[in-house]
């Protein structure tokens, strides 16, 4: 059974190698600006509102297409 083409197994090679080599390769980065620390949590915090919300919550679904 074949589960990758050669294509993507070597895409998947290189980016394993690049994930490996480059933070070895570059010297190390300042920290980013605090406002965009926030961002992750932000994205938690929609989808666990998101989750706990109701199926049938009119407020926030607007229609289907």
């Amino acid at each position: 059974m074949v589960w990758f083409t050669c294509t993507s197994a070597v895409l998947l090679i290189t980016l394993t190698i690049m994930l490996l080599v480059l933070p070895v390769a570059l010297p190390p980065l300042p920290p980013p600006p605090p406002v965009l620390m926030f961002i992750p949590v932000v994205i938690l915090v929609l989808l666990l509102v998101l989750a706990v919300l109701p199926a049938g919550f009119n407020g926030v679904v607007v229609g289907y297409l």
